[in-house]
């Protein structure tokens, strides 16, 4: 049996990995050849068909074509369009970081299998259905299509570099996506959405969800390189949409995108949800002072007398450490705190110890945790990983209720935090109208959700339509009470 070759044009690559998939788009050039190192293939299973008439017929063969013959498959009586598609695997000899980092590197003699395919799309368009076309708009491109399994793929990212051999290819694009077998630990609840499909008797889980684990903030989900062409973007949300209509998945869920992704899969068909967070936003203040000039007196005194109480009259103080400050006893105590915050509140405790003491070690000064100690012992904290331009809110722990603590630790110190740091925003999560009156304000929040079955894409596309004009009321509602003045 003869090797076969895979011909990659601007590719677009889709994988899954242990615990989650990464979708790639690559750079190439129709010159460009990636020659398999063995000849093994494994067909997918076939999916489950209905007793009608084909409209296309799928042949199968482990030997190239002869030359010719699809030209010649064309013109028998009934064949409107003959297309060839090649597979097989590719053998991934290197692969590097943006930065030129060493990711993959076999041994000598070894390589990491790559299934692949690649068709001449211009051709195969006209073989899908009308609805299928209008959410892969640029496949009509006539670029090729890559399937990639089984490399570790997601810790290259964008601008990386995929070897094979002599053959190098730079990833365009990259989507991180989760097989996952429950809800948990997402912040937008689709439970009452798995109960129904369920019990219609299908599978809702495993479904996909492409988000940050554990994380109700919004940002980028399809990570596009500086220089990528256009239509990389799209070629990713094609390849999400694929892979879950090849895996006969229930759903696909992207949670928390910004605003140009949710708009960019809005456009690709997917249905749209709304949600809704409270949000600090720093005006420009130039101290904590500055910032209670602008709400309302009675709002004003109230924040001064909680900040009193909450240090209850001197005998609790605070400490906000970041960097070289968060050593191994300083997260021993908040990971005893977060506990006991979870156990009473039969919560589940999702990050384990290993994790804060990884976080510390790798990002320390992304890190802000809000300590309160009594005498020599703390007795409360509140855990906040700091971007660019924004401190987000993410774990409270306590042993016990103290008395306005939690507003001190979670809201009025991340205030302070943003303001002497110049950060815009701080990002507080959802629930709660509490931290209204304490100056976060409500917003929208955003996530786009794929379900192939018609029948139930149309019963939750009419629900999510009602939900967002209930949110929208809600965020106008909430905003009346403002804590801050109103100018005349």
């Amino acid at each position: 049996m003869s090797r076969r070759l895979i011909f990659v044009t601007a590719a677009f690559a889709i994988g899954i990995g242990v615990g989650g998939a990464v979708g790639l788009a690559a750079h190439g050039s129709p010159s460009v050849r990636i020659t398999p190192l063995s000849n093994a293939s494994t067909a997918p299973p076939a999916p489950a068909a209905k007793p009608i008439r084909p409209q296309t017929m799928l042949a199968w063969t482990y030997l190239p074509l002869p030359r010719g013959f699809a030209k010649r498959v064309a013109r028998l009586p009934g064949v409107a369009q003959a297309v060839p598609v090649v597979s097989g695997t590719a053998w991934l000899t290197r692969s590097f970081s943006a930065g030129g980092a060493l990711v993959d590197h076999p041994p000598s003699g070894y390589a990491i299998p790559l299934e692949l395919a690649a068709a001449n799309l211009t051709a195969y368009t006209r073989l899908l259905s009308p609805a299928d076309r209008a959410f892969l708009p640029e496949l009509s491109r006539g670029q090729a299509v890559l399937g990639v399994t089984s490399a570790k793929i997601r810790r290259i990212g964008v601008d990386g570099v995929l070897q094979f051999g002599h053959v190098k290819v730079r990833v365009a694009g990259v989507v991180p996506i989760y097989l996952k077998t429950h809800s948990y630990g997402e912040y937008v609840f689709d439970w009452g959405w798995a109960d129904a499909y369920e019990r219609t008797g299908r599978r809702y889980y495993p479904k996909l969800l492409c988000a940050v684990p554990f994380t109700p903030v919004p940002g980028p989900r399809l990570l596009v390189a500086p220089g990528a062409p256009a239509e990389t973007q799209s070629h990713l949300i094609a390849g999400m949409v694929e892979l879950t209509r090849q895996r006969q998945i229930s759903s696909l869920h992207v949670n928390f995108p910004e605003t140009a992704d949710f708009e960019a899969f809005g456009e690709a068909g997917f249905l749209p949800r709304i949600g809704q967070q409270f949000h600090w936003t720093n005006d420009g203040y130039r101290d904590f002072d500055d910032y209670l000039a602008a709400l309302n007196s009675r709002k004003r005194k109230a924040v001064k007398k909680e900040r009193r109480e909450a240090l209850a009259d001197g005998a609790i103080e605070i400490e906000v450490l970041t960097g070289p400050d968060l050593n191994e006893r300083v997260w021993d105590a908040f990971y005893k705190l977060y506990l006991a915050t979870s156990d009473r509140k039969w919560g589940s405790a999702y990050l384990n110890r290993r994790f804060f003491r990884l976080i510390g070690e790798r990002m320390p000064n992304n890190v802000v945790l809000v300590m309160a100690r009594h005498g020599a012992d703390y007795i409360a904290g509140a855990f906040n990983i700091l971007g660019r331009e924004t401190i987000y809110g993410r774990n409270w722990g306590a042993y016990r209720e103290y008395r306005f603590l939690h507003f001190e630790c979670c809201y009025y110190r991340a205030i302070e935090f943003a303001i002497d740091h110049g950060l815009k925003r701080v990002e507080a999560g959802a629930q709660g109208p509490h931290k209204l009156q304490r100056g976060y304000l409500p917003v929208p929040t955003y996530s786009a959700h794929w379900i192939p079955d018609p029948g139930f894409r149309r019963a939750v596309a009419s629900f999510l339509a009602r939900e967002r004009e209930m949110v929208a009321q809600k965020i106008e509602h909430l905003a009346e009470f403002s804590p801050f003045r109103h100018e005349d």
